[in-house]
């Protein structure tokens, strides 16, 4: 007898008890496509970013040789293709041989991140979104990401602090404001998730989820 599928819940289960080999759970949870801006953040490219200060394990950024930024490149458009197609473990290690040329690749630890939170290994993820963070901190992709493994550990806490940057970084994305209601429901604040899920409507009137979460929040 077929099971009838329970309704779906805000945030999925916890990596150490369900596994989404061909989806990348950010994009299950937010409602981002898979091809295209997932794993391709447009204009972020290897050599207009500041270059960080060169730690124990990373080399210096005046090591890093122009062929290496291009060859970096290559491998990350290759990766990206591989990924939309996906063929995930391919991408992979075309993210891994352009970290290696590169280890200050935006595009590739974000591409490489979404792949270990795919897998459920988020404490990965988290590490590569960090660093494509830092990298460019104006951007909101790799704090709602890493905000999605914290969720996913069980440290909503964390993600909502993610998340207020996120929003802070990019006022206008739909994606961060539905993840903080979620995320603020999730700790009992309705009063902060009600003013996310507004924030939601009032850039995407139609949008079901943040109706629902606003009635259920009493916004």
């Amino acid at each position: 007898m077929m099971a009838v599928p329970a309704p779906r819940p805000l945030f999925p289960e916890p990596a150490h008890r369900r596994r989404a080999p061909h989806l990348v759970i950010i994009a299950v949870i937010l409602g981002l496509p898979l091809g295209g801006c997932s794993f391709d953040l447009g204009s972020w490219g290897s050599d207009d970013k500041p270059k960080p200060a060169a730690t124990a394990d990373k080399p210096a950024a005046d090591t890093i040789t122009p062929q290496d930024i291009n060859s970096a490149k290559d491998h990350t458009t290759r990766a990206q293709v591989l990924a939309r197609s996906g063929k995930l473990d391919e991408a992979m290690v075309e993210f891994e041989q352009a970290l290696a040329a590169d280890p200050y690749n935006i595009q590739a630890l974000y591409g490489r991140a979404l792949i270990h939170q795919g897998r459920g290994q988020h404490q990965q993820a988290i590490d590569d979104f960090t660093a494509a963070s830092g990298l460019s901190p104006q951007k909101a992709e790799p704090l709602i990401g890493r905000a999605t493994s914290y969720l996913a550990l069980d440290n909503a806490r964390q993600a909502a602090t993610d998340l207020d940057e996120a929003v802070q970084a990019d006022p206008n994305n739909v994606a961060a404001w539905s993840a903080r209601g979620q995320t603020y429901e999730r700790l009992g604040d309705k009063a902060k998730a009600a003013a996310s899920y507004n924030r939601v409507l009032a850039l995407r009137p139609n949008d079901g989820n943040a109706r629902s979460g606003l009635a259920r929040t009493g916004g």
